[in-house]
């Protein structure tokens, strides 16, 4: 469990954890190089998401 910060909130994660890690342990394939840090994934794929085909039909 996280810890909590001055204010009784739970503190934000941070996203230093390598995606190798996570694809070990769930058993899961990002298609990424494993040593690619979740906040980049994660950043990828927002980035993705913000240029979906459906969008592009729309136009």
């Amino acid at each position: 469990m996280r810890s909590r910060n001055e204010n009784s909130r739970y503190r934000q994660k941070r996203g230093e954890a390598l995606a190798g890690y996570f694809e070990k342990k769930y058993g899961s394939n990002f298609g990424v190089r494993s040593e690619l840090k979740m906040d980049a994934l994660k950043k990828q794929n927002d980035d993705q998401l913000l240029t979906t085909p459906h969008e592009e039909e729309h136009k």
